[in-house]
């Protein structure tokens, strides 16, 4: 096996100049296979209050050229130890809801036939559920970490069954996810009712919330996660959001009261001994960032993730 194609030199090319793939990483054209391919999906039709996420994946790209090749929080060098690649954007219908989540299921169902996992930048939300659909297909039902400030296992907006706000509903009522090992962290914030916290269960989430975490620590609330993930595949899944506003202002749905940027990474590392299937990061509105504070934040997100899905020798 030869070996990897890494990212581009900074000390040979400055980080401003080139194309912006994610981490200054190779285009999946030029390389032979892959093992990791983070892959865009600018789509933004199915959110309820401030649209742009679409914009999202290259605002990611632009300031992940600041990335480097060593991860010194998790001793790996993430893009040595594995081939990862950026594929660019995928090509999905702005105007249809139902076009567009067929389209993500299809074109992710052909990037992960070689066995590739996808780390996928948004975009909204609503692109979880045809990636879901798409991991079910090679793994069955898997555990489900999601990262948000919301529950997104409401039912319907306007009689729409999908939209950024559902997708876990969906993935739930479809038999994609594992009833008994999936779990919110993050969440905070006015509910409709405390009937969504009853459905939320029923549909097979347990919550990790942004005041236990403050009361009790962020050391218990990851035993609490892992526990509940066992030794599952797992597919995890970022709204941006979960952080406090003051950590990621550029966002569709901004809640006050959520995780610092550091607690977020220190979760996320935590989990890099487990079965990681796929992952995103999502929601990211570039419109309301502040000096690309939303997209630090990000980038270094699908850093972690990358980090934590590479092999540990």
């Amino acid at each position: 096996m030869s070996k990897p194609v890494g990212p581009i030199d900074a000390s040979l090319v400055p980080r401003y100049a080139g194309i912006a793939t994610f981490a200054r990483l190779p285009r999946i054209e030029d390389v032979e296979s892959a093992d990791i391919i983070v892959v865009g999906i600018p789509f933004d039709s199915g959110v309820s209050f401030r649209p742009g996420a679409r914009f999202g994946p290259s605002h990611i790209r632009e300031i992940s050229r600041l990335l480097r090749p060593y991860n010194p929080a998790q001793d790996v060098h993430p893009f040595d130890a594995q081939q990862v690649v950026d594929a660019g954007d995928l090509a999905v219908n702005p105007f249809s809801i139902d076009e567009a989540v067929e389209e993500i299921e299809r074109q992710s169902d052909a990037l992960r036939a070689s066995g590739a996992r996808l780390v996928v930048l948004g975009g909204d939300h609503t692109v979880a559920l045809p990636l879901l659909r798409s991991v079910f297909k090679q793994h069955g039902p898997v555990a489900v970490v999601h990262f948000d400030a919301h529950l997104d296992t409401w039912d319907t907006y306007f009689g729409a069954p999908v939209t950024h706000g559902t997708p876990f509903r969906r993935a739930s009522e479809e038999g994609l996810i594992d009833l008994y090992a999936s779990c919110h962290v993050g969440i905070r914030g006015p509910l409709y009712s405390a009937q969504d916290l009853r459905d939320d269960e029923r549909l097979g989430f347990s919550v990790i919330s942004t005041v236990e975490i403050e009361t009790e620590g962020v050391q218990p609330a990851i035993d609490r996660l892992l526990a509940r993930v066992g030794d599952r595949p797992v597919y995890i899944s970022v709204d941006i959001d979960v952080l406090d506003p003051a950590h990621a202002p550029g966002t569709g749905t901004p809640e006050a009261g959520g995780l610092t940027s550091r607690e977020l990474l220190r979760i996320l590392r935590s989990m890099a001994h487990l079965n990681i299937v796929g992952a995103d990061v999502v929601e990211v509105a570039p419109a309301y960032d502040h000096a690309q504070i939303t997209g630090v934040a990000a980038a270094h997100v699908a850093y972690e993730l990358v980090s934590a899905m590479a092999p540990r020798r």
